[in-house]
């Protein structure tokens, strides 16, 4: 199937206050948009005619996502049909993936914040943070399309959506006294990636890989370097995909085993 140059869907998406994002194949960003404001239709059209096969992402900075997947092993929309609420997914708009999953799209509450929560359900994911994004259609990733499957508005969450989404969210963090320190130490680094994440969008599966490298080194049990690995990752801003995460963590715990010389 031919690629098409997406930049005119990407003003229209710039029109109606969305902030675009150009992205590659593998769906990583192409520029640099953590903090940033959104492009100008101008900056667009510059963007895509330095990656004129571009697919298009749209930060989640006024707006919440419920990423349904249903890859490979992983059926979300199961987690989904299981919660017997089938009317809180109606009436908004939504798209389907490349790979048969769902993004439904909610706007953002006024009076309180909707955190991100990678593991929100088994198989989905709740896209939040205001420095992470959504692939849309018509992007496509290997052949296959991202979808809308209607034309409505991005309307607010129903309460009994905003209810499980507060019951389900992760610990905020809090404000505390800091100082600074130069005595860091390789182990201080792995402590401080759990609660920090994994840094730099670009770096994300480097430094996964080494955190996850640095705890098997030190002998910390595979199931918990496993937890560990998820709740890094959950910490970072465009956190990986869990089952990208599940991988690296198997690879790493086979190469420790062989730097062993376990079978």
């Amino acid at each position: 199937m031919a690629l098409e140059n997406l930049v005119n869907y990407a003003v229209n998406y710039a029109s109606h206050g969305f902030s675009v994002i150009p992205i590659g194949a593998t769906k990583r960003p192409l520029i640099k948009f953590a903090g940033k404001p959104p492009l100008s239709v101008d900056e667009i059209k510059q963007v895509w005619q330095r990656y004129p096969l571009a697919n298009i992402a749209l930060k989640t900075d006024k707006f919440f996502v419920i990423d349904v997947d249903r890859h490979g092993d992983v059926d979300g929309l199961q987690s989904i049909l299981n919660l017997n609420h089938n009317e809180w997914f109606k009436g908004t708009l939504t798209e389907k993936t490349a790979h048969n999953g769902y993004h439904f799209f909610f706007q953002k509450p006024n009076n309180e914040t909707i955190a991100q929560n990678i593991g929100f359900l088994p198989g989905v994911d709740l896209k939040a943070h205001d420095n992470n994004y959504v692939v849309v259609a018509p992007s496509q990733i290997n052949g296959k399309h991202y979808k809308w499957l209607n034309h409505e508005i991005i309307r607010p969450a129903p309460q009994g959506l905003l209810d499980l989404i507060k019951e389900k969210a992760k610990p905020e963090k809090r404000t505390i006294l800091s100082y600074k320190t130069s005595a860091k130490t390789q182990t201080t680094e792995l402590f401080e990636k759990i609660a920090n994440g994994l840094g730099d969008d670009g770096q994300r599966n480097k430094s996964l890989a080494s955190f996850i490298g640095g705890l098997l080194y030190r002998s910390v049990d595979p199931d918990a370097v496993a937890k560990l690995a998820i709740i890094a990752n959950t910490n970072t801003a465009d956190s990986l995909p869990l089952n990208e995460v599940e991988r690296t963590v198997n690879s790493m715990i086979e190469k420790e085993m062989q730097r062993r010389g376990i079978e």
